[in-house]
């Protein structure tokens, strides 16, 4: 049964639409990420949901009830919701553990103290309760600001770009934290990033946004294989396009031979098309039948990515595992290996 519903919502600032005809769901105990570049309309989304901000079109239910329609608006504090910003936004006077327990006024002493005992050990704060904001790391405070987030037990989370503050290790860590986190206490959480590689970590759906509008709302397997937009295909993972002709539903005629996919084109016999290339579609082969100029490269530490120019001058990216050590000008050879094929109109 959901535990979020938005439906059909718009909603701006005088007769701007910031988010037009958004629609989806969220789950009880599911996380799901809005993902977009900046100013795509996620972050209003997040506040329409918050009931920071009023809705002109549409409506938003929790838990089946009413929280959001046309002239009608309930208090944030009435929604059960938590919320983490990209700044903490911490009260600087206050101990860790007074920061904790400040939504925690109307529970007994003893209450209080057990609440917040369990979520210093839970997010990994234990021991630094009487400590100060300033006395604490980047990563640290983050947590501090998740822990009194959760204090009330919401039975939504909602996060603001709360890790972008932070260091690319440490946002890498924190996110799966929080997703075992929040999976563990049973509540529902909805991130908004601009970072595909954090919604993807702590996702189980993901909506990618544009102008306002979802344009895919799926799996983040779906989203890097088989997105449904080209818009979607760029703005996620890495890749290049290629040009074809679509010779059968699931076969294309490319630079790089007849091209055989899992999934039917809709294009018609004969069109013309750009085929998505990921990096992971093309695998070294010392006997490939692909020939390619290393024109840059990137070292991931288990990989390397390497661009790749053909013959024709295209460019295409190539994951290798770190092992295969190339220099620039070198001459390699791989195969494709790719069943997941997406074309979009040429």
């Amino acid at each position: 049964m959901p535990l979020l519903k938005v439906e059909d919502v718009s909603a701006g600032y005088g007769a701007a639409h910031v988010i037009q005809s958004l629609t989806f769901i969220v789950n009880r105990g599911e996380i799901v990420s809005l993902l977009g570049p900046s100013g795509c309309g996620k972050t209003t989304a997040l506040r329409a949901i918050a009931g920071f901000e009023p809705i002109s079109k549409g409506q938003i239910l929790i838990a089946q009830k009413p929280a959001s329609a046309p002239g009608m608006t309930i208090p944030p504090e009435q929604r059960s919701i938590g919320m983490v910003f990209q700044d903490f936004a911490l009260f600087p006077h206050l101990t860790v553990a007074d920061n904790i327990a400040f939504g925690l006024r109307k529970l007994a002493a003893v209450d209080r103290r057990v609440q917040v005992r369990h979520l210093l050990d839970a997010t990994g704060l234990g021991g630094m309760g009487k400590r100060y904001p300033h006395e604490l790391s980047g990563g640290q405070q983050q947590r501090v600001a998740l822990a009194r987030a959760l204090a009330p037990r919401p039975t939504l989370l909602l996060m603001d770009e709360p890790f972008s503050n932070l260091d690319v290790e440490l946002r890498e860590r924190l996110s799966v934290e929080v997703r075992d986190l929040l999976k563990s206490e049973g509540i529902s959480g909805i991130l908004v990033t601009h970072d595909q590689h954090e919604a993807f970590a702590v996702s189980d759906k993901v909506g990618v946004m544009r102008d306002g509008q979802i344009l895919q709302w799926d799996t983040p397997y779906n989203l890097y294989h088989q997105p449904s937009e080209r818009f979607v295909a760029d703005f996620i993972g890495q890749g290049r396009f290629i040009p074809g002709i679509v010779r059968t539903p699931q076969a294309f005629e490319t630079e790089l031979g007849l091209l055989h996919g899992n999934r039917a084109c809709s294009q018609a016999i004969g069109t013309k098309v750009e085929i998505l290339i990921r990096p992971d579609d093309l695998v070294p082969d010392d006997h490939g039948e692909i020939e390619g100029k290393v024109r840059d490269k990137a070292f991931k530490g288990a990989e390397i990515l390497y661009t790749l120019e053909l013959p024709t001058g295209t460019r295409l990216l190539s994951l290798f595992p770190s092992h295969y050590h190339h220099h620039l000008g070198d001459i390699v050879r791989v195969r494709m290996d790719a069943e997941h094929l997406i074309c979009f109109p040429g």
